[in-house]
């Protein structure tokens, strides 16, 4: 008979048996145990899974007849979906956490190294088209490939092939017009002196877009920690550099220590680059890919096959578009904010400056970014694996409850404590802390609706995903364009809240239509609200002591974590019954 393993979702029935005879049924451990007699032995979930693996047929087990069988069981499906993706996530997660706030580490190096906010105007603006260049470089295929070779498994090696040379002709020949051009832009962009920054950026998102496809075969071949470690060392490059350039070459050069290394920091170090150190440094880290994914390019032959790539491009060019608009929706502040903003909106404040202060303020939301972020690295792979499962819709309304009530607590948190994270940038920059709670929202609301987009997904209807994104983007587009001039950068974080809002509800909507799923709106929306009105009155009242206002933020945060966990109680209860069973299997030979 078809056994398929029960951390695949299933959970095993075992009959232990001595000589055919005696009927006792006994339930253990999530399995349904049926004993010959009273005397026979029960084993677990692992035990019997581990004997299974080791040979195909097992005729006697200490003196016990085996024989296995499988049934579907609902809870312990559920169950053992949810460890796969939480395991998942987690190392993704823990990896992404970690990169995110080491590279976060670098915003008071950056901002207190560059008083000035306009000096990192630029960098804020340049980062903003690498994203949206590396969108348009990709065309979505990060998504086809997973598709197809969820599909076919066995064809990976040649969508692999077929789909990175794709993506290495589109950035080739993209790269070489942006380094010819690389004047004229900076011009264009009112950034003239700034040509060799274009040209550094033109190289960082083509590396960026060339090591995608890799990243997303380690993801589709389950090799998270290949997929890990190659993060996490380009994150502790790119740090390092940063301190290396920005700090210590910096304060070598003006003398302050270490006068017998002036000579060396002569010849490397040029002052004039200023914050394009940043962009020196993201490249050399990028550019250490090639060789920490040598392995993930193996096997790895340039072709064109057309018929292939043509349905590779209809499946992944609506997902394209759909991740331009996201793009869209969330660089479209950075990229108007000084166009819009009207000169002298903000006192003994230039257009520049207050870009750089949005920028920087805007990081802070990364907390939520990262969540999401993490959470979708190990999502993604996870549902399309699931897509012919008829059960997946439950599977995915447990989920996207429980990924709500984490973003609710970190948008708390976050919230609650912005008068300690304001300390991380620098003192001219603090002025814009007030986005932060409504980029925190907006995210929040993005990543549910990346949750709900599922269904387009699964459902292979990823028109969908594009209409609802491009309505999205029109909106963050008019948002800006009308709200900037009146509310300046606060304006930027409305409009964004806005796009993240409609996109939600759309998709939402269009979902129960095509592909319905049990959510929980109701307990959705009484955590968002719930939250919302905490932190607004948290912000009414101003507590200028941080001895007093810290303890008072820390506690409003552990009052809101222990009202979830009454409100969620049973179902916290029944995870914790469920880990201290599996913490503490049976031991063979008992006598039940």
């Amino acid at each position: 008979m078809l056994v398929q393993q029960p951390d695949q979702g299933f959970e095993a029935i075992f009959v232990i048996d001595r000589n055919e005879r005696g009927g006792n049924r006994k339930r253990h451990q999530n399995c349904k145990v049926i004993c010959g007699n009273q005397a026979s032995k029960i084993a677990t979930i692992e035990q019997i899974t581990a004997i299974r693996r080791e040979e195909q047929v097992v005729p006697r087990w200490k003196g016990v007849s085996l024989r296995l069988n499988l049934a579907y069981s609902q809870p312990f499906r559920y169950m053992s979906a949810f460890k796969k993706l939480a395991s998942d996530t987690a190392l993704y997660g823990v990896s992404t956490i970690l990169g995110r706030l080491l590279n976060y580490a670098l915003v008071p190096v950056q901002t207190y190294a560059f008083g000035q906010p306009k000096q990192l105007a630029s960098n804020v603006e340049l980062y903003a088209y690498i994203a949206l260049l590396l969108v348009l470089y990709t065309l979505g295929l990060e998504t086809a490939f997973f598709r197809f070779a969820a599909r076919r498994p066995e064809t990976t090696p040649k969508v692999f092939s077929d789909t990175l040379s794709m993506v290495i002709v589109i950035t080739s020949m993209a790269t070489v017009v942006l380094l010819w051009l690389a004047p004229d832009i900076a011009i264009w962009l009112d950034y003239p002196d700034q040509t060799t920054f274009i040209r550094w950026s033109a190289l960082i998102v083509a590396i960026d877009a060339i090591t995608a496809i890799p990243f997303a075969r380690l993801r589709v071949e389950n090799k998270a920690r290949q997929f890990v470690k190659a993060k996490m060392i380009n994150i502790g490059i790119v740090v390092a550099l940063n301190v290396f350039f920005i700090i210590f070459c910096k304060d070598v050069y003006e003398g302050d220590y270490l006068p017998q290394l002036r000579p060396f920091v002569d010849y490397i170090y040029n002052p004039q680059i200023g914050p394009g150190y940043i962009f020196l440094a993201n490249l050399l880290g990028n550019a250490c890919y090639f060789l920490l994914l040598r392995k993930a390019f193996k096997g790895f032959r340039f072709q064109l096959d057309w018929p292939e790539i043509r349905t590779l491009y209809l499946y992944a060019y609506p997902i394209m578009l759909t991740g331009l608009a996201n793009v869209v929706n969330n660089l479209t502040d950075r990229l108007f904010l000084r166009h819009y903003l009207p000169e002298g909106f903000y006192p003994n404040l230039t257009n520049e400056d207050a870009l750089g202060i949005y920028g920087q303020c805007y990081k802070l939301s990364v907390f939520m970014a990262l969540a999401i972020q993490s959470f979708r690295f190990a999502a993604d792979p996870f549902f399309f694996s699931k897509a012919e499962d008829k059960n997946a819709p439950g599977l995915l309304a447990r989920v996207t409850k429980w990924f709500i009530i984490v973003c609710v607590l970190i948008w708390i948190g976050v919230s609650l404590n912005l008068d300690v994270l304001g300390l991380l940038i620098g003192p001219k920059y603090r002025q814009g802390l007030g986005i932060v709670p409504l980029l925190l929202l907006g995210n929040l609301f993005l990543g549910i609706y990346f949750n709900l987009a599922f269904w387009f997904k699964l459902s292979d209807k990823t028109k969908y995903g594009t209409l609802i994104t491009v309505i999205g983007a029109v909106v963050t587009l008019l948002g800006n364009m009308f709200l900037i001039p009146l509310m300046g950068y606060m304006g930027c974080a409305v409009a964004f809240l806005a796009s993240s809002v409609v996109m939600t509800v759309i998709c939402y909507v269009l979902g129960e239509k095509h592909y319905p799923v049990p959510y929980d709106v109701r307990s959705a929306l009484g955590y968002i609200t719930g939250a919302g009105l905490l932190i607004y009155a948290s912000l009414q009242i101003n507590i200028p002591n941080p001895w007093i206002a810290v303890p008072f933020h820390l506690a409003l945060f552990g009052l809101s974590v222990a009202v979830i966990a009454v409100i969620e109680r049973d179902t916290i209860r029944e995870g914790w019954a469920r880990f201290r069973r599996s913490r503490k299997p049976a031991p063979v030979g008992s006598s039940q």
